[in-house]
């Protein structure tokens, strides 16, 4: 890996080098004033104006060079210590050079610590301002608000907030004067003030009764309380006993008379599983990894084990080995909605040591857990893709669950993969990573097979417990014999009754959100698009609209073709709303849950659903590709996957792996106890190769299929692969811009192969044209450095920085 060169910081520095997260792929060099001198540290974020913004920067260097243009003055210093140390500063580098983003936009997603600092809206006048404030000061006094806010700005820019609370009216004058020219607006960035946090994420400890303090009848009380009832206390529950406390408590402690520290996030205790004994494969699979950290060297583990062989527990067993030896370690889970179910299991073997980060957190919450790891209150780092940069202290284990899952590989910038860094950053470190799945993806198998990385093996489930039986049915075959295009079959009709009956829960997939997939005119054929993609919008019963699920565009269903005037507008295909409303004409006694982005936008919600199904609150459970991983929910014995066939026709060379693995894995749900399982699969391709394999459950069978695919065709894991997008609001611009590109690479040299510039599969997406190329070499330098080749030019000839986009080992072609 290419390390970050950063210089000591000791001395009197006049000028800093600050990477800013925008899509310019520089640092910008700012001056420092004398207070900041001696303190800056690479790695520290400052505060900076940019435009007429401030924004947040990390520190990249310090020096006295004076450079060829003016500067402005750094505005405040955030960290007295560096937030990224010198390790994950040059991993950050990494990162930006193999996934071609830029640096300032890698290092804000290595440190979420967004919720520290607020954003406001900060008012000054304009040169025109300035002189009729004058003009004003010497006129007769007036109580007009525009009059008003002139006044007060001429002394100094105030923030919109402030305007608001000292003057009636100030909002609606300020945007009148905005529209003349008077006024104008800066962002300015504050450090957000911890004792702020609700009071229930507060805990109060107290010392003693401070000697000499004046303190209000509120402070009193809560003081004579705290006395009364010694050590530490949450300040929601001191709020009921004590009025005013939370008011009281936040005033003590600001003037340092009482300590406000943030409760550590909670962990759901029904997730909790208790300790198994390792099985002979598990042990031998955790001995090969103990091994591999007692010599403190960097190896690589696949851990392929079927689904219900007990993975968790060897990576449990691995994480207590690496604290034993006082070495911190990471799990990276695929998705947000494993988080809760893998964290309670920490939680319970590892108790404090253990520090969640994933999305569904708010701001502080997720800056809160980053400090925890920071400062060595937690040892043990649990979260999604984000949670590899993680500032684990002397980090000796990292492992990637489900590594083979595409929500690892980011579809914005920075566009890296969260399994592949990891695997970077234990190399640096020296720290052992364990890749675990029950489905590897096809590069991370062949690197077994190259020697890269080492295979153990999890061959069968706890106990010895039988893969659940699993059926296909043909859907063809259903029709011809019902004559009735029905979502369900009569076979599963027929077992969803059973398990019924027999008091047994049912999984059920539909791997596509909504009711109907599209709509369209019966008279023309005209389907509804987005306003802003060229795509079908779906139909989303329970809210009545249509929906983008590209770019969320929402619109009410129209009452008659938009382009013929007709009224037979019908509704195709089916989603996974639909496949709950069936259910209940289906079933109409049967609990029914769905679990989904619709129904689940969040932590809470996730928990509710999955917890109540869990604790039997639920008979059936109907989602799409979230129900399908890591659950493990004792009564279900039944999966049903309605539509198999979803993902298989998609224009992408992946397509076939990503259909075996969803199938193998949902499959993976049933059974997984003491009742046997079953599983059926609704399919009108019931000879695909990955569906058959996927019903046998056998790796081995698919991997070499693909394999010999992906032989013939270069695809990886036998080629360097990137995709090159040209976007433009203008088709004009983005075929101009495509055919500058098409020319750099008319002859892109030996062991490489263009194909296109082409339309995207979605040629409009977000009120952007899209053209891509896809670039395939056998040799990675090369196609760092042809890639490289493309930046530059795109740079020199000046187009908009957000024009190419470059995805490095892309997972989707779309």
């Amino acid at each position: 890996m290419g390390g970050l060169k950063v210089t000591g910081m000791e001395g009197n520095f006049r000028y800093v080098d600050v990477s800013l997260p925008v899509p310019l792929d520089r640092p910008f060099t700012y001056g420092l004033p004398e207070t900041l001198r001696h303190r800056v540290k690479p790695g520290s974020r400052i505060i900076v104006p940019f435009g007429s913004r401030t924004m947040t920067g990390v520190i990249l260097s310090a020096h006295n060079t004076p450079p060829q243009v003016k500067v402005r003055e750094a505005l405040r210093l955030l960290d007295a210590e560096p937030v990224l140390e010198p390790k994950l500063l040059a991993l950050g580098r990494w990162v930006a050079d193999y996934y071609c983003a830029p640096l300032g936009e890698v290092l804000r997603s290595m440190a979420p610590l967004a919720g520290e600092v607020r954003q406001t809206k900060v008012w000054g006048l304009t040169q025109k301002g300035i002189e009729v404030a004058r003009q004003l000061l010497i006129g007769e006094a007036s109580t007009e608000p525009a009059v008003e806010v002139l006044r007060a700005l001429e002394q100094r820019p105030l923030a919109e907030a402030t305007l608001e609370r000292k003057i009636p009216g100030a909002k609606r004058a300020v945007k009148a004067l905005e529209k003349k020219g008077l006024v104008e607006m800066e962002q300015s960035l504050v450090e957000r003030d911890p004792m702020r946090a609700p009071a229930a994420r507060l805990r109060v400890s107290f010392a003693g009764r401070p000697a000499g303090a004046k303190l209000t009848k509120a402070e009193r009380e809560l003081v004579a309380y705290l006395e009364l009832h010694p050590g530490e206390h949450n300040l929601e529950t001191l709020e009921a006993a004590v009025k005013g406390a939370s008011q009281a408590a936040r005033a003590l402690a600001r003037r340092k008379l009482l300590g406000l520290i943030p409760e550590p996030l909670a962990a759901d205790a029904a997730w909790a599983r208790p300790r198994h004994e390792l099985s002979e494969s598990q042990q031998s699979a955790f001995s090969a990894i103990r091994s591999a950290l007692e010599a403190q060297k960097y190896q690589t583990f696949l851990l392929h084990g079927v689904t219900g062989s007990g993975k968790t527990e060897v990576y449990l067993s691995a994480i207590e080995s690496a604290l034993a030896m006082e070495r911190g370690a990471l799990l990276l889970v695929p998705e947000i909605a494993l988080t809760p179910a893998v964290a309670g299991q920490f939680h319970a073997r590892f108790g404090d040591r253990v520090a969640i980060l994933h999305s569904a957190f708010n701001d502080s919450e997720r800056a809160e857990q980053w400090r925890r790891l920071r400062g060595g209150q937690a040892m043990v780092g649990v979260g999604t893709r984000s949670a590899v940069f993680a500032p684990v202290r002397d980090l000796g284990l990292i492992i990637v669950d489900e590594e083979h899952d595409q929500s690892y590989k980011q579809e914005e910038t920075p566009r890296y993969n969260g399994r592949d860094v990891a695997i970077v950053r234990a190399r640096e470190a020296g720290a052992v990573v364990v890749l675990g799945s029950a489905t590897p993806s096809l590069e991370s198998r062949y690197n077994v097979e190259r020697g890269k990385s080492k295979l153990l093996e999890l061959p069968a489930r706890i106990a010895d417990r039988p893969l659940p039986a699993v059926e296909i049915i043909d859907m063809r075959e259903e029709f011809l014999e019902t004559r009735q295009n029905a979502l369900f079959s009569r076979r599963l009709v027929e077992v969803v009754q059973a398990k019924l009956e027999a008091g047994e829960q049912t999984v059920l997939l539909m791997n596509r959100r909504g009711f109907s997939a599209s709509v369209a005119c019966r008279s023309c054929g005209e389907r509804v698009e987005c306003a802003n993609c060229s795509i079908g919008l779906t139909f989303h019963r329970r809210d009545n609209r249509l929906l983008c699920h590209y770019c969320n565009y929402a619109q009410r269903v129209p009452q008659v073709c938009p382009k013929c005037g007709s009224e037979h507008i019908y509704f195709l295909g089916s989603g996974s709303e639909k496949v709950e409303d069936e259910l209940h004409r289906a079933f109409p006694a049967a609990r029914i849950a769905r679990l989904d982005r619709d129904t689940a936008s969040g932590k809470n919600q996730y928990q509710q659903i999955l917890g109540g199904f869990r604790e039997g609150n639920f008979d059936m459970l109907v989602g799409t590709q979230m129900i399908a991983k890591g659950h493990d929910i004792p009564n279900v014995t039944l999966v049903g996957v309605i539509n198999a066939d979803i993902g298989l026709g998609m224009p992408d060379f992946r397509a076939a792996e990503r259909t075996f693995q969803l199938l193998t894995q949902v499959a993976g749900r049933a059974g997984r106890h003491h009742l046997p399982g079953t599983v059926l699969l609704q399919t009108i391709n019931p000879d695909h190769y990955a569906v058959r394999c996927a019903a046998l459950q056998n790796y081995a069978m698919f991997y070499e299929k693909e394999l010999q695919f992906r032989r013939l065709m270069r695809y990886p894991p036998f080629c360097a692969m990137a995709n090159v997008v040209v976007r433009a609001e203008k088709k004009e611009d983005a075929l101009r811009l495509s055919g500058e590109m098409a020319g750099l690479l008319q002859n892109p040299g030996e062991g490489m192969k263009v194909l296109g510039p082409a339309e995207a599969p979605v040629p409009r997406l977000k009120n952007e044209y899209r053209y891509q190329t896809l670039i395939k070499a056998l040799s990675r330098p090369k196609l760092n450095a042809l890639l490289g080749v493309l930046r530059k030019h795109a740079l020199d000839r000046k187009w908009p920085a957000t024009a190419m986009v470059v995805d490095v080992d892309p997972l989707t072609l779309l």
